[in-house]
């Protein structure tokens, strides 16, 4: 008889092979990149601060932007995710290895956090890719990485102006390439409605779970 392996199990074959995979496309944009759009002003990580990540200077604001949920009903971020800690992270469901390493890094971290920590958490993935991740896409996707969490991961998509127009309002420069060259940044806000602080590409799910502890402690 086959035996299920281990979610732990599953989910870091799933970031360790994506790490490994030939890259397709999907890359990293930030403002070093560009010299352009809008990002937080961060300062070190580590033990620079109160966090594992990398503090953000400036706190920012939980966005206000609307768009549509797999299961095909209106998002609206601000509303429906405040006063809770939520990580939002733009990326797109074909990445090959950024977004779902990011995915499972979270769920990883969300496994390894007391219960009622991770009860509290929502995590919020808005594409990048429109044309291609439909709703029903997009939790075909996510449920690869949210089983048997206490929450469902919400994937968000919409016209490209609207997830433009998120982008925009959640101050990260916005994706080019048709989506597939987007920002890395992985934001935690807290009950205060506020993220101080924030995850990029290499950043591991060790720290990602001290700092949904520290946030959800505040």
């Amino acid at each position: 008889m086959l035996r299920r392996r281990p979610l732990r199990a599953v989910l870091t074959g799933l970031a360790t092979a994506a790490m490994a995979a030939v890259l397709l496309g999907c890359s990293s944009t930030d403002a070093a990149d560009h010299g352009e759009g809008h990002v937080a002003t961060v300062s070190g990580g580590g033990d620079a601060g109160p966090y594992a990540g990398r503090e953000i200077s400036d706190p920012k604001p939980r966005p206000e932007f609307t768009l549509t949920a797999q299961d095909g009903t209106s998002f609206d971020f601000a509303a429906q995710t405040a006063g809770r800690p939520t990580l939002l992270f733009f990326g797109y469901a074909n990445c090959p290895d950024v977004c779902p390493t990011t995915m499972a890094d979270v769920a990883l971290a969300l496994q390894s956090v007391p219960i009622e920590v991770a009860q509290r958490t929502q995590v919020v993935f808005v594409t990048t890719d429109p044309a291609r991740d439909t709703a029903e896409f997009l939790g075909e996707y996510l449920a690869r990485f949210d089983q048997g969490l206490p929450n469902r991961f919400i994937g968000l998509t919409g016209t490209q102006a609207e997830v433009e127009n998120a982008q925009t309002v959640a101050d990260v420069p916005l994706a080019e390439g048709d989506g597939t060259m987007h920002a890395t940044s992985l934001y935690l806000y807290g009950a205060d409605d506020l993220a101080r602080v924030m995850f990029s590409a290499g950043d591991t799910q060790d720290e990602i779970a001290q700092d949904l502890e520290t946030v959800a402690a505040a």
